[in-house]
């Protein structure tokens, strides 16, 4: 096991100021899929200073008419086929919001075109594909970033920090739960694709490599193994021919004795308590409530305690912004292939314990567990 801190933050500590472009030269960016998230994506690359997006790639013409409006500032190209827009000369980098599928195909294909990369998560749904991926980023001189943007929340990352510096002792568990009151729009954007498990990685895969990432950062490190259950509970076959789950509970063991219990829902009753997501962390010496930032003590006589004071976080936004700053500045991205590698894994890993309703050792994953560990470049 690495060491945490350098497992998060410098495994991959490749020479940065390679990477770094000049200041005064604009950044001419294309985006591959400009549906749901990559249409809502392309606001905060608009607002960028020294940014032109000259490119846009979809294979549905009404999203691709839409977005091009939405940057008509810039008068940006449309293609059909992501390949041509990266056989552009002038394109520095590019984003990737398409099906989960198709990230490690598409992101590969940019950073050899010689594009820096802001791929959206997750960084694969098999692990095979995620070992091939981190390869060609290590490879590659270029800025690689991964769409967790829980990643840039300054709040998040002062409570962790909090919980690091031994705040509640030693973290000896995580409780935490994603629950919604319904599913995902039937017949809404993303159903071609989401329901159908082959191409989403699963909604663990899918949707909570968020969540599980998140985890991994306060605990510092990955899971050693998993177990749980979970299926299609409520909406069996709705819509026609799905295959992803609506419901399922995991545990994860981690490294020093450390548990994590998460459950994910789509059936939470309206009106019913306890709904929505929360992540609490427990401690010897007390907890957190890692959403709120709020410490609760373990003796009987102290108050709880506010760590950091609430902020206005547009996470996208300062997502984007450490994107460009990596590419002009050298600087270390928050979310990079380590962290998008792990977090992906971490999903597959409860994903492959409830289809097989066993426990799924870390080791199990296969190669890619240890080219991710490797500190080679």
């Amino acid at each position: 096991m690495l060491n945490r801190r350098h497992f998060f933050f410098g495994s991959m500590a490749a020479p940065l100021v390679s990477r770094a472009q000049s200041a005064a030269a604009p950044i001419r960016a294309g985006f591959i899929g400009v549906g749901n998230r990559g249409g809502y994506m392309l606001q905060p690359a608009l607002k960028q200073a020294g940014v032109k997006v000259v490119a846009l790639c979809d294979i549905k013409p009404d999203r691709l008419d839409k977005a091009a409006t939405s940057a008509a500032r810039d008068n940006p190209a449309t293609y059909r086929d992501y390949r041509e827009l990266l056989q552009r000369q002038d394109i520095d980098a590019v984003h990737i919001s398409t099906p989960c599928d198709l990230h490690v195909e598409m992101a590969i294909a940019a950073l050899k075109a010689g594009k820096h990369v802001y791929c959206e998560k997750p960084a694969g749904i098999n692990p095979a594909s995620i070992g091939e991926l981190i390869k060609a980023v290590r490879a590659s001189s270029k800025v690689f970033l991964i769409g967790q943007q829980m990643r840039s929340s300054t709040r998040l990352r002062d409570t962790i920090a909090r919980i690091s510096d031994g705040l509640i002792g030693k973290v000896v568990m995580v409780k935490a739960q994603r629950h919604t009151n319904d599913d995902l729009d039937h017949d809404g954007p993303s159903a071609d694709w989401f329901f159908d498990a082959s191409r989403s990685g699963d909604v663990i895969v899918e949707m909570s490599v968020h969540n599980l990432d998140m985890f991994n950062w306060v605990i510092g490190g990955h899971p050693l193994r998993a177990a749980g259950f979970g299926g299609t509970l409520v909406y069996k076959n709705l819509p026609p021919g799905r295959t992803n789950m609506d419901g399922y509970t995991l545990s994860y063991d981690y490294p020093g004795e450390v548990i994590l219990s998460y459950t994910q829902v789509f059936f939470h009753t309206r009106g019913m308590p306890g709904n929505g997501q929360y992540c609490h962390v427990h401690g010897t010496e007390g907890s957190v409530d890692l959403d709120n930032a709020m410490f609760y003590p373990r003796s009987k006589d102290a108050k709880p305690q506010e760590l950091v004071e609430p902020r206005k976080e547009d996470l996208n936004l300062l997502h984007v912004t450490a994107f460009y700053d990596a590419i002009r500045n050298g600087t270390k991205v928050p979310a990079g292939i380590v962290e998008g590698a792990t977090g992906a894994l971490t999903a597959i890993l409860g994903r492959e314990a409830i289809y097989k309703k066993r426990v799924m050792e870390w080791s199990q994953l296969g190669p890619v567990t240890a080219i991710l560990e490797s500190t080679s470049p």
